[in-house]
């Protein structure tokens, strides 16, 4: 199950997720994009984004516009649609019309192993190498693994410190992924005092002591955070 969160009201961009990409509006891009793989839902707030997606073949649920992140907006499409315990949700960012299938079915097998295992607590997300120069973009997410490839941290800052001069930067990709019992515990979750201080949703779980799974992958899509970002995802089609 694909679940896009999208919201109207962006702060650093109002209205992105409606934004023309090559002739069609951004979310319904990336729906398309990902469509063949599992059953698509937009977890939309506004009726005029529904109304988008319907327009375009591409089913829509309108959920509370109250909303502080994209997985609470999952996890009340998820309840609408009665989703079983065992179900893995994927979450795909809206703004995120560039992803590579390849990426989404690694996630999700990565988390259907993990239910083979029986874990109690399923999330994970992807990450892949980038360069230097990437890592000082404040719009790109770093995270720091552990040995086991689990996200210590994540930081819109340049994580690790490069003392050494040997360090390694992975970049996270908008990506996550829950069992839809995992995805419950995530929101019933206290807020994390470093959540709102980076504006980083998933440093929730790792503030409570729960594992986020990490998978490397090779992509090089990338999400649409600012208007420059959209001028380079236009001239794309051009």
């Amino acid at each position: 199950m694909i679940i896009i969160p999208a919201r109207l009201a962006s702060t650093r961009f109002p209205q992105k997720v409606l934004a023309d990409i090559g002739g069609l509006p951004m979310v319904v891009r990336t729906a398309k994009r990902v469509a063949h793989l599992d059953r698509v839902v937009v977890a939309a707030d506004d009726e005029l984004i529904i109304s988008t997606c319907q327009k375009h073949g591409i089913e829509a649920m309108l959920t509370s516009k109250t909303h502080k992140s994209g997985t609470d907006r999952i996890h009340e499409c998820a309840n609408i649609l009665n989703l079983n315990d065992d179900e893995i949700i994927i979450n795909v960012q809206a703004d995120e019309p560039f992803i590579e299938p390849s990426v989404v079915k690694s996630l999700m097998s990565k988390l259907q192993e993990l239910q083979k295992n029986k874990e109690e607590f399923i999330m994970g997300s992807c990450y892949n190498a980038i360069n230097n120069e990437a890592a000082q973009d404040p719009n790109l997410v770093k995270v720091v693994l552990d040995d086991n490839h689990n996200a210590i941290y994540f930081s819109r800052s340049l994580i690790p410190y490069n003392r050494s001069g040997t360090a390694t930067y992975f970049g996270h990709i908008g990506i996550y992924g829950f069992s839809k019992k995992s995805l419950k515990e995530f929101c019933n979750l206290d807020d994390a005092p470093m959540e709102d201080i980076e504006g980083l949703e998933q440093l929730r779980a790792i503030y409570h002591a729960k594992k986020i799974t990490m998978v490397k992958v090779a992509s090089t899509g990338f999400g649409i955070d600012t208007k420059e970002d959209l001028k380079r995802a236009v001239e794309i089609f051009l």
